[in-house]
């Protein structure tokens, strides 16, 4: 608890203030790893002296749990979006901007936003903006108070309910399928007691890793400050596109090339086949892209054209369907173990206590969201798929994480964008498209989804050495804490710099993207478009046949999870360290099998853990030197 104010803090100042480290866009968070690190470096430093005072495995993973929750919620899709709309319609309401359209289909969601006409809410809003002023000053912060108090209720709720599911499938993929987990490799590895431990610590290859990552990050960071420091460009968003620049090569827009080596060392545990798939799949995006400039399709008459943002959606709406339809025995099981009296074969008396608390706590959050529905003057069939939609997309983003570890950085697909695009603006309706447009901060794109890191802290535990039925509450504690220093962190660094003063990393087009969308929205309505329809299906159908496939055919090489990624976004920053991995590993295993593989996991890892704790001190170093300083990642 000392460590997770620091922890937002550092976060906040990172990516709001400096914007000088992305540690949070990353599946693998980059601060609770470095701070891991340093942990267990002062166990070493301190088992010579006083043995008793190092920290075990279960304690060290505790904390690490505890910091991964913290940045779940000051990370970049959660708390940073929600102060980036919190005063944003209010303040850019222009003449040209035109938010007066649906200015009075907010009034049922006042509650949730700081407005002008709020008591103080004028000034606040400019001090916000401006910045130069302290959080602690009533005049401005009270007026954030009550959205705040009402998004922590609202944003537990769904948290909550995320942890319930988690809590019901965890038996499934942790225990019954043994599901590979590779987020969790690292940080399991790090903490070994010391009789293993030290096999990772005093590991040549792991350390040959983390030389490899380390050298990378000082010379591009020295770069950085000194220009006439060497530079290795490729190792960042090298865009290819400057090769292709002729029509229709030029159609794929950007083709951008990276050798992350924190992505290239997390490749390395997903199964080749989606490793291959990811890869895969994004070429053939891009040639799809350059086939639609040859044939004519991308004309002014089709801007949508290639509707990746359709065949995302139905890609992942697929995704989901297809595994919640494998849960299902599950599901039948633990309704029957939570609500059975006596002990259930299989099923132990403490499985079944988490059971039953996870239906009561899904029966009480949709209750809640029912009350929400009503206080907002939704349409129920809206707010069912609205939020039917956001956590059928987060048990499939679980289990693609649970099972590959790969980025889920899925921006084209959305509940406001797949409801608009399957029913139309006009069937929707103006206030349906506002409560929508006020939502849509916290399904933007998903990279600090809390469920994912749910089930990781669940499947930890069982080789960690915690108590799964103590971690349940843990995770409760963390993040009611959390949220606390979430606020705090961003109310304190936003009125000091100013949202649009001196903070460079604030998220005002998060504000622009919700509310400009639904301004034009108001002024020209959309009907429904049967192109999109047909790639939502198509993407939908594309998934589900690559299930078939991989189901019937054991040589089949594409996942239907690579297609998914590859068409949301996911895959742009990664798709080149990607294929380095995959070719790397298949050169392993084909010429030494998986007894070489196996040993070549350290260095992996070493690339892992050299990059995150460079980037790290890049992330210290640059804001205690009021600096912009080299970014790891983007």
């Amino acid at each position: 608890m000392l460590l997770m104010p620091i922890n937002a803090y550092w976060i906040i100042v990172d990516e709001v203030r400096w914007y000088t480290l992305d540690g949070t866009c990353l599946p693998l968070f980059i601060t609770p790893i470095f701070m891991l690190f340093c942990l267990c470096a002062a166990g070493f430093a301190v088992r010579r002296f006083r043995p008793s005072w190092v920290l075990d495995q279960g304690e060290l993973l505790a904390i690490y749990v505890m910091l991964v929750i913290g940045c779940v919620l000051a990370g970049h899709d959660l708390s940073q979006n929600l102060f980036g709309i919190i005063a944003h319609a209010d303040r850019y309401n222009t003449p040209e901007r035109r938010y007066s359209t649906f200015f009075e289909y907010l009034k049922p969601l006042d509650f949730l936003l700081v407005q002008d006409k709020d008591p103080g809410g004028k000034d606040a809003i400019k001090a916000f903006y401006q910045g130069g002023v302290s959080w602690r000053d009533p005049r401005y912060l009270y007026p954030f108070l009550g959205p705040l108090a009402w998004w922590t209720l609202f944003l537990g709720t769904l948290i909550g309910m995320c942890l319930c599911i988690s809590i019901l499938i965890r038996k499934a993929w942790t225990e019954n399928e043994k599901l590979a987990f590779p987020i969790v490799q690292l940080p399991l590895a790090m903490t070994n007691p010391a009789s293993e431990g030290r096999e990772f610590w005093k590991s040549r290859m792991m350390w040959g890793g983390f030389a490899v990552a380390a050298v990378i990050d000082f010379v591009n960071g020295m770069h950085y400050l000194y220009p006439s420091w060497p530079y290795l460009e490729q190792v960042k968003q090298y865009d290819l596109i400057q090769f292709f620049n002729q029509r229709p090569w030029n159609a794929m827009g950007t083709l951008p090339m990276s050798m992350y080596p924190f992505a290239i060392g997390l490749a390395y545990f997903m199964p080749l086949d989606l490793a291959f798939s990811c890869w895969f799949f994004y070429v053939a995006r891009k040639a799809f892209q350059v086939l639609g400039a040859v044939a004519g399709w991308d004309t002014a008459a089709n801007m949508g054209f290639p509707y990746f943002e359709n065949q995302a959606s139905g890609a992942w709406i697929a995704l989901g369907a297809v595994i919640l339809w494998a849960l299902r025995g599950q599901f039948v099981r633990a309704w029957r173990a939570a609500f059975t009296r006596g002990t259930v074969q299989g099923t132990s008396p403490e499985d079944q206590r988490g059971y039953r608390i996870a239906f009561i706590g899904l029966a009480a959050g949709i209750g809640f969201l029912g009350w929400f529905t009503s206080v907002t003057a939704t349409a129920t069939w809206v707010s069912f798929l609205f939020f039917g939609l956001f956590f059928l997309l987060a048990v499939a983003m679980t289990r693609v994480r649970a099972e590959l570890g790969t980025p889920h950085e899925i921006y084209f697909v959305n509940p406001r964008t797949v409801i608009t695009s399957l029913f139309g603006v006009t069937e929707v309706g103006p206030q349906n498209l506002t409560t929508m447009s006020v939502l849509y901060w916290y399904n933007r794109c998903y990279r600090n989804h809390p469920m994912p890191n749910h089930i990781e802290a669940f499947r930890m535990a069982e080789g960690g050495r915690m108590q799964q039925r103590r971690l349940v509450w843990l995770i409760v504690g963390a993040t009611l804490f959390a949220t606390v220093c979430a606020f705090w962190a961003n109310l304190h660094v936003t009125f000091d710099a100013g949202a649009t003063g001196r903070a460079l990393g604030y998220k005002s087009w998060l504000g622009f993207e919700s509310f400009d969308r639904l301004a034009g929205w108001m002024q020209t309505p959309e009907k429904r478009n049967t192109t999109q329809l047909a790639y939502t299906a198509a993407g939908a159908l594309i998934v589900l046949g690559l299930r078939v496939m991989r189901g019937a055919f054991l040589w089949w090489p594409f996942h239907p999870a690579g297609y998914a990624l590859a068409v949301s976004f996911a895959m742009d920053y990664f798709w080149f360290a990607f294929f380095i991995s995959w070719f790397i590993k298949s050169l392993i295993v084909r010429f030494g099998g998986m007894k070489a593989h196996n040993s070549f996991i350290p260095f992996f890892m070493g690339l892992i853990l050299g990059d995150y704790v460079f980037g790290a001190l890049w992330a210290i170093y640059g804001p205690a030197n009021a600096l912009q300083v080299y970014r790891i990642f983007i």
